[in-house]
């Protein structure tokens, strides 16, 4: 069943009170202390695997992001499958609601080389490769993992900050691109128009999350997110502050654009596709465009952190959630992009309608012109997000 009712879709919540802000003020520094976090090493931080005699799981999730009977919240099908089926226990928690604040309730723990209580948590891209550079996550076993390795789309294997597929394993990913209302305005193609064009000025919003927008600001100008230089950045940002400086965007937003873009306040923006999905339930109007210089591909990954006691465990549930019809059956409820192939022909058994739907299954095409914003170091990762925060005035 599609969740069309969600008063705020999960990546929205990326923004939230603890979002970009908040990043500045903890960069890879441990709260408080203004002191870089601990980095820990494979053979310094050792976690011992109780698999084999505890049959238990500890999943920390985001809410909204798991499939629940409509006629029974506390029941969640895809997982309560899994439980059946593997005789794995699992405690299933919807406690992450910002990246930067799950860090700062873990850093602790996994900078001291201690258990989270936790064997599986669901992280954004950039928070999973933050994580990964500090040394916190436990490489996973690809013998333990052959639906992962046959059905992940192509689009997200071998990503800068995790090479070899074997630290982060994608749950979901959405695009980040333009959408427009047809009966405010006519069709949008190119960020560059929505930066310009005269009839669009003061009725354009951005995003506030600095990799979606400065991602598309680079394709646009002919160079890669995943890898692109610091004069390249520096062109992207110039180029933004122009459209702040003229007025073109009216503001920088989380997912609070979707009232207004439905509402025809706005008549165009910088967008993410689940958003665009649920609008376009109550008003076909309402388009997604992958531009035509790219589209931005972001992910929240499964990770396994260090001291985590159930590693062969939380595998068993990747490798679960990567059958072609448990990953139709979540993604009827999500609506974001969906991670395995062979699931779009599961879902035509499901809804045919959410099965054609591009947003959820993207073509060939559409996943040619993707990209995902390049792993940051520490530093780069301060420096950009402190001057793309002063452009658009946060």
């Amino acid at each position: 069943m599609r969740s069309a009712l969600r008063p705020l879709t999960r990546r929205g919540m990326l923004t939230g009170a603890l979002g970009s802000a908040a990043l500045l003020a903890t960069g890879g520094a441990v709260a408080g202390c203004g002191t870089p976090a601990a980095q820990q090493t494979e053979a310094g931080c050792v976690s011992e695997d109780l698999s084999g005699s505890e049959q238990t799981l500890a999943f920390s999730n985001w809410p909204q992001y798991m499939d629940v009977d409509p006629d029974d919240e506390s029941k969640r099908p895809s997982l309560d499958g899994f439980v059946s089926r593997s005789g794995i226990q699992v405690t299933y928690t919807e406690d992450i609601n910002d990246n930067n604040e799950f860090f700062g309730k873990v850093q602790h723990q996994l900078a001291g080389c201690q258990s989270t209580g936790r064997d599986i948590m669901v992280l954004s891209d950039w928070m999973a490769a933050r994580m990964i550079r500090l040394g916190w996550i436990q490489r996973l076993d690809p013998a333990k993992l052959p639906n992962v390795e046959a059905n992940i789309l192509p689009s997200l294997r071998d990503r800068s900050f995790d090479a070899d597929n074997q630290l982060a394993i994608p749950w979901q990913s959405g695009l980040a691109g333009l959408a427009y209302n047809g009966r405010v305005t006519g069709e949008i193609r190119t960020v560059d128009e929505l930066l310009t064009r005269p009839d669009l000025k003061g009725k354009v919003t951005a995003l506030s999350e600095m990799r979606d927008t400065m991602g598309l600001l680079l394709l646009s100008n002919g160079h890669d997110p995943a890898d692109f230089t610091a004069a390249q950045f520096d062109d992207a940002l110039s180029k933004l502050k122009r459209a702040v400086d003229s007025g073109q965007i009216r503001r920088f937003t989380g997912n609070d654009y979707a009232p207004d873009l439905a509402k025809g306040d706005i008549a165009a923006c910088i967008g993410w596709s689940g958003d665009i999905i649920q609008l376009g339930f109550d008003d076909e109007r309402i388009k997604f465009v992958v531009p035509e210089s790219g589209v931005l591909l972001w992910s929240d990954n499964m990770v396994v952190p260090n001291r985590a006691s159930h590693k062969a465990n939380a595998e068993a549930l990747i490798n679960y959630y990567y059958e072609p019809a448990v990953a139709a059956q979540l993604a009827a409820y999500v609506n974001y992009i969906c991670p395995v192939q062979g699931a779009q022909a599961e879902m035509e058994k499901i809804d045919p309608e959410l099965a054609a739907n591009p947003l959820i299954f993207p073509d060939e095409a559409m996943l040619a012109k993707a990209r995902v914003f390049m792993a940051l170091d520490e530093q780069r990762e301060r420096d950009y997000e402190t001057r793309f925060q002063q452009v658009i005035g946060a």
